[in-house]
Protein backbone atom coordinates (compact mmCIF):
# COMPACT_ATOMS: atom_id res chain seq x y z
CA UNK A 1 0.00 0.00 0.00
CA UNK A 2 2.19 2.82 -1.29
CA UNK A 3 -0.07 5.61 -0.07
CA UNK A 4 2.59 8.31 -0.42
CA UNK A 5 2.41 8.01 -4.22
CA UNK A 6 -1.11 6.59 -4.77
CA UNK A 7 -3.92 9.03 -5.50
CA UNK A 8 -7.11 8.75 -3.47
CA UNK A 9 -9.79 10.98 -2.01
CA UNK A 10 -8.54 13.57 0.48
CA UNK A 11 -10.94 15.30 2.85
CA UNK A 12 -9.88 18.53 4.55
CA UNK A 13 -12.04 19.18 7.59
CA UNK A 14 -12.60 22.56 9.23
CA UNK A 15 -14.89 24.30 11.69
CA UNK A 16 -18.39 24.95 10.35
CA UNK A 17 -18.54 27.95 7.95
CA UNK A 18 -14.77 28.11 7.44
CA UNK A 19 -14.88 26.07 4.21
CA UNK A 20 -15.08 29.07 1.78
CA UNK A 21 -11.74 30.33 3.11
CA UNK A 22 -10.28 26.83 3.24
CA UNK A 23 -11.30 26.40 -0.42
CA UNK A 24 -9.51 29.65 -1.26
CA UNK A 25 -6.33 28.37 0.41
CA UNK A 26 -6.51 25.03 -1.38
CA UNK A 27 -6.88 26.70 -4.77
CA UNK A 28 -4.01 29.11 -4.05
CA UNK A 29 -1.82 26.02 -3.44
CA UNK A 30 -2.74 24.76 -6.93
CA UNK A 31 -5.16 21.99 -5.94
CA UNK A 32 -8.63 21.62 -7.49
CA UNK A 33 -11.43 20.90 -4.99
CA UNK A 34 -13.93 18.27 -6.13
CA UNK A 35 -16.46 19.16 -3.44
CA UNK A 36 -16.97 21.94 -0.86
CA UNK A 37 -19.32 21.48 2.07
CA UNK A 38 -19.98 23.43 5.32
CA UNK A 39 -17.26 21.64 7.32
CA UNK A 40 -14.66 20.88 4.69
CA UNK A 41 -13.24 20.51 1.21
CA UNK A 42 -12.54 17.39 -0.85
CA UNK A 43 -9.91 16.79 -3.52
CA UNK A 44 -7.81 14.04 -5.08
CA UNK A 45 -4.20 13.44 -4.16
CA UNK A 46 -1.50 11.34 -2.50
CA UNK A 47 -0.19 11.34 1.06
CA UNK A 48 2.75 13.38 -0.26
CA UNK A 49 0.16 15.96 -1.30
CA UNK A 50 -1.19 15.72 2.25
CA UNK A 51 2.25 16.82 3.49
CA UNK A 52 1.98 20.02 1.44
CA UNK A 53 -1.56 20.64 2.66
CA UNK A 54 -0.71 20.04 6.32
CA UNK A 55 2.18 22.50 6.27
CA UNK A 56 0.37 25.30 4.45
CA UNK A 57 -3.29 25.42 5.50
CA UNK A 58 -4.44 27.98 8.07
CA UNK A 59 -8.18 27.20 8.22
CA UNK A 60 -8.12 23.38 8.24
CA UNK A 61 -8.53 21.03 11.21
CA UNK A 62 -7.52 17.63 9.75
CA UNK A 63 -6.21 16.29 6.42
CA UNK A 64 -7.52 12.74 6.00
CA UNK A 65 -6.70 10.28 3.19
CA UNK A 66 -9.18 7.59 2.13
CA UNK A 67 -7.97 3.98 2.37
CA UNK A 68 -11.20 2.10 1.66
CA UNK A 69 -14.96 2.52 1.24
CA UNK A 70 -17.26 -0.43 1.91
CA UNK A 71 -20.67 -1.62 3.12
CA UNK A 72 -20.98 -2.61 6.79
CA UNK A 73 -24.39 -3.05 8.40
CA UNK A 74 -23.01 -4.10 11.81
CA UNK A 75 -19.78 -4.24 13.85
CA UNK A 76 -18.83 -7.72 12.66
CA UNK A 77 -19.06 -6.71 9.01
CA UNK A 78 -17.00 -3.62 9.83
CA UNK A 79 -14.31 -5.81 11.41
CA UNK A 80 -14.36 -8.29 8.52
CA UNK A 81 -13.73 -5.52 5.97
CA UNK A 82 -11.06 -3.76 8.00
CA UNK A 83 -9.03 -6.89 8.67
CA UNK A 84 -8.54 -7.28 4.88
CA UNK A 85 -6.52 -4.03 4.71
CA UNK A 86 -2.72 -4.46 4.64
CA UNK A 87 -2.16 -2.63 7.92
CA UNK A 88 1.26 -4.30 8.28
CA UNK A 89 2.42 -2.13 5.35
CA UNK A 90 1.11 1.06 6.95
CA UNK A 91 1.75 0.80 10.70
CA UNK A 92 5.02 -0.45 12.19
CA UNK A 93 4.38 -3.47 14.42
CA UNK A 94 6.55 -1.79 17.07
CA UNK A 95 4.69 1.50 16.65
CA UNK A 96 1.67 3.20 18.20
CA UNK A 97 -1.67 4.24 16.73
CA UNK A 98 -4.98 5.77 17.78
CA UNK A 99 -8.49 5.66 16.32
CA UNK A 100 -11.03 8.46 15.93
CA UNK A 101 -14.51 8.16 14.46
CA UNK A 102 -17.71 9.80 13.27
CA UNK A 103 -20.42 7.12 13.59
CA UNK A 104 -24.17 6.93 13.05
CA UNK A 105 -25.19 3.25 13.03
CA UNK A 106 -28.10 1.59 14.82
CA UNK A 107 -25.81 -1.04 16.39
CA UNK A 108 -23.46 1.53 17.90
CA UNK A 109 -24.47 3.28 21.12
CA UNK A 110 -21.05 4.79 21.78
CA UNK A 111 -18.30 5.72 19.30
CA UNK A 112 -15.79 4.08 21.64
CA UNK A 113 -17.20 0.66 20.72
CA UNK A 114 -16.67 1.37 17.02
CA UNK A 115 -13.13 2.57 17.78
CA UNK A 116 -12.41 -0.70 19.58
CA UNK A 117 -13.59 -2.74 16.58
CA UNK A 118 -11.25 -0.75 14.31
CA UNK A 119 -8.38 -1.18 16.77
CA UNK A 120 -9.03 -4.93 17.05
CA UNK A 121 -9.00 -5.39 13.27
CA UNK A 122 -5.71 -3.50 12.90
CA UNK A 123 -4.01 -5.28 15.80
CA UNK A 124 -5.24 -8.74 14.76
CA UNK A 125 -4.06 -8.24 11.16
CA UNK A 126 -0.59 -7.02 12.17
CA UNK A 127 -0.20 -9.76 14.79
CA UNK A 128 -1.12 -12.39 12.19
CA UNK A 129 1.41 -11.03 9.67
CA UNK A 130 4.24 -9.91 11.99
CA UNK A 131 3.68 -11.86 15.19
CA UNK A 132 3.68 -8.72 17.36
CA UNK A 133 0.83 -6.43 18.42
CA UNK A 134 1.38 -2.65 18.02
CA UNK A 135 0.40 -0.41 20.91
CA UNK A 136 -2.69 1.78 20.75
CA UNK A 137 -4.34 4.47 22.87
CA UNK A 138 -6.06 7.85 22.90
CA UNK A 139 -3.10 10.15 22.16
CA UNK A 140 -3.07 11.41 18.58
CA UNK A 141 0.64 12.17 18.30
CA UNK A 142 1.60 9.14 16.16
CA UNK A 143 -0.38 7.21 13.51
CA UNK A 144 -4.10 8.12 13.53
CA UNK A 145 -6.84 6.12 11.78
CA UNK A 146 -10.29 7.69 11.28
CA UNK A 147 -13.59 5.83 10.74
CA UNK A 148 -16.53 7.54 9.05
CA UNK A 149 -19.57 5.24 9.34
CA UNK A 150 -23.08 6.36 8.45
CA UNK A 151 -25.79 3.67 8.52
CA UNK A 152 -24.39 0.87 6.32
CA UNK A 153 -21.72 2.92 4.50
CA UNK A 154 -18.25 2.98 6.01
CA UNK A 155 -15.03 4.72 5.03
CA UNK A 156 -11.65 4.28 6.69
CA UNK A 157 -9.06 7.07 6.48
CA UNK A 158 -5.51 7.82 7.51
CA UNK A 159 -5.51 11.07 9.46
CA UNK A 160 -2.28 12.56 8.14
CA UNK A 161 -2.47 15.51 10.55
CA UNK A 162 -2.79 13.74 13.88
CA UNK A 163 -3.34 16.55 16.35
CA UNK A 164 -5.53 19.33 14.98
CA UNK A 165 -4.17 21.90 12.54
CA UNK A 166 -6.68 24.51 13.78
CA UNK A 167 -4.28 25.42 16.61
CA UNK A 168 -1.19 26.92 15.04
CA UNK A 169 1.20 25.94 17.85
CA UNK A 170 2.58 29.39 18.64
CA UNK A 171 0.03 30.35 21.30
CA UNK A 172 1.61 29.01 24.48
CA UNK A 173 -0.42 31.38 26.69
CA UNK A 174 -4.06 31.49 25.54
CA UNK A 175 -5.41 34.32 27.72
CA UNK A 176 -9.14 34.65 28.45
CA UNK A 177 -11.71 33.27 25.94
CA UNK A 178 -9.18 33.12 23.06
CA UNK A 179 -10.20 32.93 19.41
CA UNK A 180 -9.15 29.70 17.69
CA UNK A 181 -6.25 30.43 15.34
CA UNK A 182 -7.99 28.86 12.30
CA UNK A 183 -11.07 30.99 12.95
CA UNK A 184 -8.96 34.14 13.33
CA UNK A 185 -7.24 33.45 10.00
CA UNK A 186 -10.61 32.80 8.33
CA UNK A 187 -12.16 36.02 9.60
CA UNK A 188 -9.19 38.07 8.37
CA UNK A 189 -9.37 36.38 4.96
CA UNK A 190 -13.11 37.21 4.88
CA UNK A 191 -12.30 40.94 5.12
CA UNK A 192 -10.44 40.74 1.77
CA UNK A 193 -7.59 42.66 3.43
CA UNK A 194 -4.86 43.18 0.82
CA UNK A 195 -2.13 42.13 3.34
CA UNK A 196 -0.22 45.26 2.37
CA UNK A 197 -1.95 48.03 4.35
CA UNK A 198 -2.55 49.05 7.95
CA UNK A 199 -4.14 46.46 10.23
CA UNK A 200 -5.41 47.70 13.61
CA UNK A 201 -6.60 45.31 16.33
CA UNK A 202 -7.86 47.17 19.42
CA UNK A 203 -8.89 45.03 22.42
CA UNK A 204 -6.35 42.46 21.18
CA UNK A 205 -6.63 39.99 24.09
CA UNK A 206 -3.99 37.28 23.61
CA UNK A 207 -3.04 38.79 20.23
CA UNK A 208 -4.36 36.08 17.92
CA UNK A 209 -5.87 38.40 15.27
CA UNK A 210 -2.79 40.62 15.08
CA UNK A 211 -0.45 37.61 14.96
CA UNK A 212 -2.49 35.89 12.24
CA UNK A 213 -2.50 39.16 10.28
CA UNK A 214 1.30 39.33 10.52
CA UNK A 215 1.60 35.69 9.43
CA UNK A 216 -0.69 36.31 6.44
CA UNK A 217 1.16 39.50 5.47
CA UNK A 218 4.57 37.77 5.60
CA UNK A 219 3.22 34.60 3.90
CA UNK A 220 4.44 32.62 6.90
CA UNK A 221 2.60 29.30 7.14
CA UNK A 222 1.54 27.42 10.31
CA UNK A 223 3.89 24.58 9.30
CA UNK A 224 6.74 26.71 10.67
CA UNK A 225 5.66 25.97 14.23
CA UNK A 226 5.17 22.22 14.15
CA UNK A 227 7.47 19.24 13.68
CA UNK A 228 5.15 16.28 14.29
CA UNK A 229 2.31 15.06 12.04
CA UNK A 230 0.43 11.80 11.59
CA UNK A 231 2.02 11.14 8.16
CA UNK A 232 5.48 10.95 9.75
CA UNK A 233 4.60 7.69 11.50
CA UNK A 234 3.45 5.74 8.42
CA UNK A 235 5.61 3.10 6.78
CA UNK A 236 7.14 4.58 3.62
CA UNK A 237 7.46 8.14 4.94
CA UNK A 238 10.37 9.99 3.31
CA UNK A 239 11.46 12.83 5.56
CA UNK A 240 13.19 14.54 2.65
CA UNK A 241 9.76 15.31 1.13
CA UNK A 242 8.80 17.03 4.39
CA UNK A 243 12.01 19.05 4.64
CA UNK A 244 11.83 20.13 0.97
CA UNK A 245 8.31 21.41 1.60
CA UNK A 246 9.43 23.11 4.80
CA UNK A 247 12.28 24.85 2.97
CA UNK A 248 9.71 26.23 0.52
CA UNK A 249 7.88 27.78 3.48
CA UNK A 250 11.08 29.43 4.65
CA UNK A 251 12.02 30.71 1.18
CA UNK A 252 8.68 32.40 0.51
CA UNK A 253 8.29 34.09 3.91
CA UNK A 254 8.96 37.83 4.10
CA UNK A 255 11.12 39.21 6.88
CA UNK A 256 9.79 42.80 7.07
CA UNK A 257 6.66 44.82 6.31
CA UNK A 258 6.39 48.41 5.08
CA UNK A 259 3.10 49.13 6.87
CA UNK A 260 1.86 48.99 10.44
CA UNK A 261 0.12 46.23 12.35
CA UNK A 262 -1.11 47.71 15.63
CA UNK A 263 -2.48 45.79 18.62
CA UNK A 264 -3.71 47.43 21.84
CA UNK A 265 -5.45 46.37 25.03
CA UNK A 266 -6.31 48.12 28.28
CA UNK A 267 -4.90 45.13 30.16
CA UNK A 268 -1.14 45.14 30.65
CA UNK A 269 -1.27 41.37 31.25
CA UNK A 270 -3.07 40.83 27.92
CA UNK A 271 -0.48 42.86 26.02
CA UNK A 272 2.33 40.96 27.77
CA UNK A 273 0.73 37.63 26.76
CA UNK A 274 0.28 38.93 23.19
CA UNK A 275 3.95 39.88 22.96
CA UNK A 276 5.05 36.45 24.18
CA UNK A 277 2.79 34.67 21.68
CA UNK A 278 3.99 36.95 18.87
CA UNK A 279 7.60 36.23 19.86
CA UNK A 280 6.94 32.48 19.60
CA UNK A 281 5.41 33.08 16.15
CA UNK A 282 8.45 35.11 15.10
CA UNK A 283 6.42 38.25 14.36
CA UNK A 284 6.80 40.35 17.51
CA UNK A 285 9.00 42.85 15.63
CA UNK A 286 6.22 43.38 13.06
CA UNK A 287 3.48 44.38 15.53
CA UNK A 288 3.24 47.62 17.51
CA UNK A 289 1.82 46.69 20.93
CA UNK A 290 0.45 49.33 23.32
CA UNK A 291 -1.39 49.32 26.64
CA UNK A 292 -4.34 51.72 26.35
CA UNK A 293 -8.09 52.03 26.15
CA UNK A 294 -9.15 51.05 22.63
CA UNK A 295 -10.37 54.60 21.95
CA UNK A 296 -6.77 55.81 22.38
CA UNK A 297 -5.38 53.42 19.76
CA UNK A 298 -3.18 55.09 17.16
CA UNK A 299 -4.89 55.31 13.75
CA UNK A 300 -2.32 56.05 11.00
CA UNK A 301 -3.26 58.21 8.01
CA UNK A 302 -2.42 55.27 5.72
CA UNK A 303 -5.75 53.47 5.32
CA UNK A 304 -6.46 49.82 5.99
CA UNK A 305 -8.75 47.87 8.28
CA UNK A 306 -9.62 48.02 11.97
CA UNK A 307 -10.85 44.78 13.51
CA UNK A 308 -12.44 44.10 16.91
CA UNK A 309 -13.14 40.78 18.60
CA UNK A 310 -14.88 42.06 21.76
CA UNK A 311 -16.52 40.12 24.53
CA UNK A 312 -20.11 39.26 23.72
CA UNK A 313 -21.63 38.33 27.02
CA UNK A 314 -21.48 34.53 26.71
CA UNK A 315 -18.41 33.77 28.76
CA UNK A 316 -17.03 37.13 29.90
CA UNK A 317 -18.28 40.53 30.99
CA UNK A 318 -21.70 41.82 31.94
CA UNK A 319 -24.35 42.82 29.42
CA UNK A 320 -24.95 46.40 30.64
CA UNK A 321 -21.27 47.32 30.59
CA UNK A 322 -20.89 45.72 27.17
CA UNK A 323 -23.72 47.83 25.70
CA UNK A 324 -21.69 50.93 26.50
CA UNK A 325 -18.52 49.32 25.10
CA UNK A 326 -20.20 48.44 21.80
CA UNK A 327 -21.50 52.00 21.45
CA UNK A 328 -17.98 53.33 22.10
CA UNK A 329 -16.56 50.96 19.46
CA UNK A 330 -19.00 52.40 16.92
CA UNK A 331 -18.08 55.96 17.95
CA UNK A 332 -14.35 55.19 17.70
CA UNK A 333 -14.65 53.76 14.20
CA UNK A 334 -16.96 56.54 13.00
CA UNK A 335 -14.92 59.41 14.43
CA UNK A 336 -11.29 58.18 14.31
CA UNK A 337 -11.13 55.58 11.54
CA UNK A 338 -12.51 57.51 8.55
CA UNK A 339 -11.43 55.96 5.28
CA UNK A 340 -10.83 52.55 6.88
CA UNK A 341 -13.00 49.44 6.73
CA UNK A 342 -14.19 48.42 10.17
CA UNK A 343 -14.98 44.89 11.39
CA UNK A 344 -16.53 43.62 14.60
CA UNK A 345 -16.77 39.89 15.31
CA UNK A 346 -19.62 39.10 17.71
CA UNK A 347 -21.98 36.35 18.76
CA UNK A 348 -24.52 38.73 20.30
CA UNK A 349 -26.96 40.39 17.83
CA UNK A 350 -28.52 42.51 20.60
CA UNK A 351 -25.17 44.05 21.48
CA UNK A 352 -24.42 44.55 17.77
CA UNK A 353 -27.40 46.92 17.59
CA UNK A 354 -25.62 49.22 20.07
CA UNK A 355 -22.75 49.86 17.63
CA UNK A 356 -24.82 52.57 15.95
CA UNK A 357 -23.53 51.95 12.44
CA UNK A 358 -25.15 50.20 9.50
CA UNK A 359 -23.29 47.01 8.52
CA UNK A 360 -22.48 46.65 4.83
CA UNK A 361 -21.93 42.88 5.17
CA UNK A 362 -22.75 40.26 7.82
CA UNK A 363 -20.49 37.24 7.29
CA UNK A 364 -21.54 34.05 9.09
CA UNK A 365 -19.13 32.11 11.31
CA UNK A 366 -19.25 29.82 14.31
CA UNK A 367 -17.10 30.28 17.40
CA UNK A 368 -17.34 26.82 18.89
CA UNK A 369 -21.10 26.16 18.85
CA UNK A 370 -22.00 29.84 19.03
CA UNK A 371 -23.58 31.41 15.94
CA UNK A 372 -21.50 34.54 15.16
CA UNK A 373 -21.24 37.34 12.62
CA UNK A 374 -18.34 39.34 11.27
CA UNK A 375 -19.89 42.77 10.71
CA UNK A 376 -18.32 45.02 8.06
CA UNK A 377 -18.57 48.81 8.12
CA UNK A 378 -17.50 51.28 5.44
CA UNK A 379 -16.11 54.24 7.37
CA UNK A 380 -16.47 57.05 4.88
CA UNK A 381 -14.46 60.24 4.96
CA UNK A 382 -16.97 63.09 5.04
CA UNK A 383 -20.38 61.93 3.87
CA UNK A 384 -21.34 59.05 1.61
CA UNK A 385 -23.89 61.23 -0.21
CA UNK A 386 -22.90 63.02 -3.39
CA UNK A 387 -23.11 66.84 -3.10
CA UNK A 388 -26.41 68.12 -4.44
CA UNK A 389 -26.19 70.31 -7.53
CA UNK A 390 -27.49 73.86 -7.05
Amino acid sequence: MEVFHTESRIVLTCNKRLSPWLQQEVEELGFKPTRVFPTGVELKGTVNDCITLNLNLRCASQVIYLLKSFTAANPQQLYDELVKIEWENLIDFSGYFSVTSNVNNEHITTPLFANVKVKDAIVDRIKEKKGIRPNSGAEQNKTVVHLYWQEDRAEIFLDTSGETLAKHSYRKIPGKAPMLEALAAGTIMATHWDRNSTFINPMCGSGTLAIEAALLATDKSPGFFRMNYGFMHLIGYDEEVFFVERRKLKDKAKKQLDFKIIATDISEDAVDISKKNARTAGVEHLIEFNVCDFADTEVPDEKGIVMFNPEYGERLGTHTKLEATYKRMGDFMKQQCKGYRGYIFTGNPDLAKKIGLSAKRRIEFYNGKLDCRLLEYELYEGTKREPREE
